[in-house]
Formats: structure tokens, sequence, C-alpha cells
């Protein structure tokens, strides 16, 4: 058996006439044996944050394929566990050394033989590994580094790009690029403002290609940098965790006009559109919303009901290019949500309301309680399971946007899993920092490869 695929490999560096028969011949020989997942080593590592993740290097005979584990800010009871050591004298209880045993001594044993274009396998013998709801055992710090990794084995397995194996994966034939939600005023809990809701983003649904959107992202940033510095000075423009500009400001209006004056001075007005993440569930106080929970002084002196918060939001999106709002009420607010996006004013996008959590997601839909997922991979665990998640709300008619976390890394996944699965939208922080712009420049490689297939979401961002 071996001799003849030997000789195989001969014959055909022969008719092929290569210059260097010994590379040609090995490679010919690395293609006819089908891969296996040979090693799984993981190891603890750094985020943006400076707070550590987990970091996995899956082995198979074509090389070697390495992911990390994003992490958030915050976390909920119906997302999967990450696991964290809890030692106080290590990372202040931050270490994952727990998660990266979990993987070396477990999951090694679990999946080394499998093949790693078997995505839905490898995710569920994990999972069985697991045995809880929230993949609190192992970790999904530990699982869903894991997944990635194995799925980048099996795109190289293919010989096909990341987001094509993601495609094929998910039954998708077409790939849109995503429109990008850019990160320009950062807020909440990702900064040291006054600002209660956590950021305000730009769309470029007028650009014609992502590499145009992307200039048109990198451009508005500038120029806001530059407003900020007038009206603040430049101590106003110390950045958040997701690259936002931060200035010392704490109502909605005077973070809106910024971003505004920064779009009219770029000459793209009619071509970039806004986005609020309001991330409520942090200020919401029982039925009341805080909007000063960040300013001792004047806390409790600025609450607003769900109903004004309602009346607010119609405002804006009346005075401003606002075209999507995330988190608008608390996270079991189910009925002022429903209510909201019923009006149809825009774009209403579950984060903390569905937590990337199924069973949330479908009692979401039956209800009519938003129109968009925010996808954080982190939160359901594996691949698999958020390719599952996209389906069920494309199926619901809904929006997705693929999310970064605040703690992230340079892994660029998400941009190849918004291509992949045509999502028509990402969010991944600032056009600045290493870790946001990994994704996407990421996106711009993916273009440039697509060349004339490539197509961009553009005013087709809510159902791509």
């Amino acid at each position: 058996m071996l001799s003849r695929k030997i000789e195989d490999a001969v014959n055909a560096a022969v008719r092929a006439k290569t210059p260097d028969p010994v590379l040609f011949i090995s490679n010919h020989m690395r293609k006819a044996v089908p891969s296996v997942i040979t090693k799984v080593k993981a190891r603890q590592i750094l985020d943006s944050r400076g707070i550590p993740t987990v970091e996995v290097d899956l082995y198979t005979n074509k090389g070697m394929f390495r992911a990390s584990a994003p992490s958030g800010a915050s976390s909920g009871m119906y997302e999967a566990l990450e696991l964290r050591d809890g030692d106080k004298g290590m990372y202040l209880g931050n270490s994952v050394q727990r998660a990266v045993k979990n993987v070396n001594e477990k999951i090694s044993e679990a999946l080394i033989g499998m093949d790693p274009i078997l995505q839905s396998q490898i995710d569920q013998a994990m999972i069985d590994l697991d045995k809880t709801e929230k993949k609190g055992e192992l970790g999904a710090n530990a699982i869903l580094a894991v997944s990635i990794a194995a799925c980048k084995a099996g795109a190289a397995e293919k010989e096909v790009p990341l987001y094509k194996h993601i495609a094929d994966l998910s039954g998708r034939t077409s790939m849109i690029l995503p429109v990008p939600a850019f990160c320009l005023i950062s807020g909440g809990k990702h900064a040291g403002n006054t600002l209660a809701i956590q950021d305000i983003n730009i769309l470029p649904v007028g650009a014609r290609r992502f590499e145009e959107a992307l200039q048109m992202g990198s451009e508005t940033y500038h120029h806001l940098k530059a407003v900020i510095t007038e009206k603040y000075g430049a101590h106003g423009c110390n950045v958040g965790e997701d690259g936002g500009f931060a200035p010392n400001i704490s109502g909605f209006r005077e973070g809106l006009d910024l971003v505004k004056e920064a779009i009219s001075r770029t000459g793209y007005s009619e071509k970039i559109k806004i986005g609020i993440d309001v991330s409520a569930t942090d200020f919401c106080i029982g039925t009341k919303y805080d909007l000063d929970y960040k300013s001792p002084n004047k806390s409790g002196q600025n609450f607003k009901s769900g109903e004004d918060m309602i009346e607010l939001y119609k405002e804006l999106c009346a005075d401003y290019p606002v075209v999507s709002i995330e988190d608008p009420f608390d996270k079991e607010d189910w009925e002022r949500v429903k209510y909201f996006s019923g009006l149809g004013v825009c774009q209403v996008v579950g984060d903390d309301l569905l937590m990337s959590n199924p069973k949330r997601i479908e009692k979401a839909i039956q209800e009519s309680a938003c129109n968009a997922l925010l996808l954080k991979v982190n939160q359901i665990g594996t691949v698999t399971e958020a390719i599952e998640v996209v389906k069920l709300a494309k199926d619901g008619h809904w929006g997705v946007v693929v999310s970064h976390r605040c703690g992230e890394t340079e892994d660029s996944f998400i941009a190849d899993l918004s291509v992949g699965l045509s999502t028509g939208q990402i969010k991944a922080g600032a056009p600045c920092r290493g870790e946001r712009l990994a994704k996407y420049n990421q996106l711009l490689r993916i273009e440039e490869e697509l060349g004339d297939q490539a197509a961009y979401a553009g005013d087709d961002w809510r159902m791509s």
C-alpha cells in the first residue's frame, strides 16, 4: 500500500515536470494521507485587557492551528460559563489554569484521532465530555478555543479558506462581506467617563466595498478625534476598551452631536448611519433607568421610566441617522422591548436580552421581542452551536451582528465567521488597536481573495 502511494507520488512529479521533485513528492504524500487530530495543547495568555484567557494549538499532519477565546466585561446567567481559577493571589482570581489543564488532559485525549473536517462531531464530543448545560465543567473558554482551532484545521484539510469551510458547514453557498459597526465613542462599563450607554457606532452602509467602508470608518474616527480635541482638549481623546474615544460626556445627544459633526466633515453624510449600544441592564434599577449611574454626585437625580426611554429613542431616531439600537431596555423587560421593536423605527438588537442562548432566541422570535441577534461566540461555546443560532435567527427573519468582546485577542476568526455565515453585520470595535484591526484587516484580505465574487452587504445589511 505504501509502495503504491510512493509510486503514485513519483509519477505525479514526473508528469508535473516539477523543478523540486522532493518537495512535490512530500506534498503529494501529505495530501494522500487523511488528516486526523494528533495533538491538542493549551496555554494561558493575556487578552487585550491584560486578563488571562485560553489559547490552543491543535495539530494535524497538515500543521498546527491556533485559536484563542475572547472574554467580556459582563457575563449573564443564560450564557456558557468560562472557567477561572478564583485564586486571588494569581491575576486577581482571573487565571485560567484549570481550563488549560482540562484541554491538555481531558479534551485532548477525547479528540486525538478525530477528523478535523467533522466539526459537529468534534464539538459534540466536547459537549458530551463536559456533561453540563453551560459548559461549566470544562469551561466554555477551553471548549471554544479548541472548537475554533479545529475549524481552522478542517479548512486546511479541505484546502479552502476558513470562511468557505464555515459556509460549507452552514450549508450556505453565498458569502457576503459584512457592514462594520465601528465603535467611535465608548461609555458604560467600557470607559471611565460618565456616559451611561456603552457605545456609539457608525455603519458605512453606503460604501460599495468593504475596503471603502474601512476607509470611511478610519477617516470619521480621525475627524472625531479633531472634533473632541477642539471641544474638550486632548485629554478628551482617551479611549475605552474597544478603542472608542471616551470624552467626559454624560448625555446621549452630546455624544451623537460629536459623531454627527465628525461624519459631516468626512463628506460621507448620506452613506454613514449610526448605531447605539445602550446596554440598559447596566443602569436599570428596579423599573427605572439611572442615566447618571456613573456620577456619584448625581446618581438618582436623572431616573427615566421605560416609557421615558421609548420616547427618548423615538426622538433620537428622528433627529439623527440612528438605524440600530442594542439592548434598549433591561434584559428581563420583554414587554417594552417587544413594544419598541413593533414601532419599526430601527433595528433592535438583543445582546443581554438573548446572550446567544437558543432558548432565549426562540422565545424572542415567538414574541417578536427584538429583530436582530448579537452573536458572541463565547456565550454559546462552540462553532457548531454558533452556526445553529445564526440559522435560527435568519429563519426568524432577523438581522445578525457578529460581535467581538471587550477582552479580545489577535485571533481574527469572527471575520471569517461573518463572511461564511453572510451575517451582513460585524461589530469589532474602533478602527484602531491591534486586536480590533485584526478582524477588519482580515476582512480586507477576504475581499481581495474573493475578487470579482466579493459582495459587500451595504444597503442590505439587515437581511443578507
